[in-house]
């Protein structure tokens, strides 16, 4: 009776995973706010320094690079322990999962000691290589300074969400998100504008409001965290003795996500060091176009995160064979989600756009204009690419996804310098570099998959 019990159970819980479209969906929408967290905040920061000054709006669209590689270096180690989860998830090993988080929860706390120190002690002496403007070093400074005690709370939410997402439990996600964002919108207009009493803080204020919005963002998800009763059976408020395998075991797979952050993210941070020595107009035209980019892009690092715990999920419970069709299933909702809400605003940008950015004469808007047709392009490159990338991380074969996209950086990192440094044809040429490095990274991730190579991973 006890061994019918376990296979009825075993079966019950293997049912909850199929390759629907509604599966997909109900995993991915909750994950695309909560990854999204980052990126709505970029945006709000960016909207009202806009409105405020211009050089305060051109310094936010390189420092955000800058602390975007910050926060996708704890993101990177959340996603690799998130597999994990998801694996033993899987397995049902329900004790196990909850260990994995716990390791991952104290990983995250000392990397943003870490990083806490770096932006406080050393952030300046990094600016001054990339940045020749004074006034924009300096109002770099003012943000990155305030922002950097955002780390902490920053860092221990993505293993947060890490834990429900690997569990498929992404409801609260959105809950979270929203009470991020409220906090952010207002604090932003009373920092950044001065409001209520309070002095005009710009840019700096801006970091401030992002900060205090991620704070009260944790304590709220810790609390549910507390009183969730289903989370019970992974013994997550109990000690867990946690070896040195349980950490290794999460940097092997982790590290290579980190670095992949990095390379990414970092490429893009010289991308706009390169902006930045052309001029000051180009800089706000690609600051614009980069904030429409991140906005648009939200359903595909949603389904991303959602296809790495679907895929771990299945091969935990031996379902290899679905793999490659859930991933084409992802792009195809992926393509049709990002072309609907990404149409309206690239064909009328001074409609949609100009609530966020526009002034009197629009001129921001309909200087960008004429690169919106480079961005749509974009957008759907990175929409399959971005999904076959990360379901290839899902398998837990994260060093041949680095190597993958080592090989495509090296390439955008020497086309964007010929491209803005020596020849500069124009913005749409180096903007071009997104579209090529996704169409290789594409390519080369579909190979892999195909050839099944990952079939025999485990950890």
């Amino acid at each position: 009776m006890l061994l019918k019990h376990k296979k009825n159970r075993y079966f019950a819980l293997t049912m909850k995973l199929s390759t629907s479209y509604k599966q997909i969906l109900s995993l991915s929408v909750p994950i695309m706010l909560g990854s999204a967290a980052q990126n709505i905040i970029v945006l709000s920061d960016n909207v009202f320094l806009y409105h405020y000054d211009s050089i305060d709006f051109a310094a936010a669209g390189l420092v955000g690079v800058f602390y975007l590689i910050i926060a996708s270096i704890g993101y990177g180690f959340s996603r690799g322990g998130q597999i994990i989860i998801a694996r033993r998830n899987g397995e049902h090993n329900y004790v196990g999962a909850g260990t994995d988080f716990q390791a991952l929860f104290v990983f995250e706390l000392a990397l943003s000691v870490i990083l806490f120190l770096f932006l406080q002690f050393l952030s300046k002496d990094f600016f001054q290589l990339f940045i020749k403007n004074p006034e924009i070093l300096q109002k770099c400074m003012e943000y990155i300074i305030p922002r950097s005690y955002g780390v902490f709370f920053s860092y221990l939410g993505v293993a947060l969400i890490s834990f429900y997402t690997g569990i498929v439990n992404t409801k609260f996600i959105i809950y979270d998100t929203i009470v991020l964002i409220v906090v952010n919108l207002v604090l932003n207009y009373v920092l950044v504008f001065g409001k209520f009493g309070v002095e005009p803080m710009g840019i700096a204020g801006s970091a401030l409001a992002s900060t205090i919005a991620e704070v009260v963002a944790f304590i709220v998800f810790i609390a549910y965290m507390i009183w969730d009763k289903n989370n019970r059976k992974y013994e997550l408020l109990s000690f867990h003795r946690l070896s040195s395998k349980d950490f290794n075991n999460m940097f092997s797979i982790s590290f290579p996500i980190v670095f992949q952050s990095i390379l990414g993210i970092g490429a893009w941070f010289l991308f706009f060091s390169f902006i930045e020595n052309v001029g000051s107009q180009e800089l706000e035209i690609s600051n614009l176009m980069r904030t429409v980019y991140l906005i648009l892009s939200i359903p595909c690092w949603g389904y991303s995160a959602g296809i790495n715990t679907l895929v771990s999920n299945f091969i935990g419970n031996r379902k290899r064979q679905a793999v490659i069709p859930m991933i084409i299933k992802t792009v195809k909702i992926n393509l049709l989600s990002t072309m609907l809400i990404s149409m309206p605003v690239l064909l009328f940008p001074e409609f949609f756009l100009y609530p966020l950015f526009g002034k009197e004469d629009m001129s921001l808007i309909l200087l960008s204009k004429p690169y919106m047709p480079v961005l749509f392009i974009t957008l759907m490159v990175f929409g399959v690419g971005g999904i076959f990338i990360n379901g290839l991380i899902g398998t837990g074969h994260t060093k041949t996804a680095l190597r993958i996209q080592t090989i495509f950086t090296i390439f955008y990192i020497i086309y964007t310098y010929l491209m803005i440094k020596h020849w500069y044809f124009g913005l749409s040429w180096a903007w071009a570099a997104e579209i090529f490095y996704w169409a290789g990274i594409t390519l080369m991730s579909f190979l892999f998959l195909k050839s099944k190579k990952w079939h025999f991973l485990k950890f």
